[in-house]
């Protein structure tokens, strides 16, 4: 289990630096709303919600990674409820967050 392990470790480290630099505004912009809209949208897109919005959610994706790699190396499968959980609030958080995005764009 230890390379299981590894390697969840790994993509939480990297779910949470690119949480953190999306929190700062940084790097390429990983929203859908980005990538899907047009030249023109994106110039008059304020961006600082969306940022916001991938933020939280990486930073989430990576306490999944990481509530995975301690059970690969633990076995505690009692983990598995956190880890549920953690998954249904990112679901939620996603759409909750687009819908007040979507209502209120400036």
């Amino acid at each position: 289990m230890l390379p299981t392990a590894i390697v969840c470790f790994v993509l939480a480290a990297a779910a949470f630096a690119a949480g953190v630099l999306h929190l700062l505004g940084k790097g390429p912009l990983l929203n859908n709303a980005w990538l899907f809209a047009s030249q023109r949208e994106r110039a008059a897109m304020d961006k600082r919600p969306h940022y916001r919005q991938t933020g939280v959610v990486l930073l989430l994706v990576g306490c999944i990674f990481l509530l995975n790699g301690v059970q690969a190396l633990t076995g505690w499968y009692w983990l598995l409820w956190p880890i549920l959980a953690l998954g249904l609030g990112v679901l939620v958080y996603a759409l909750v967050s687009t819908v007040r995005i979507w209502r209120h764009p400036n």
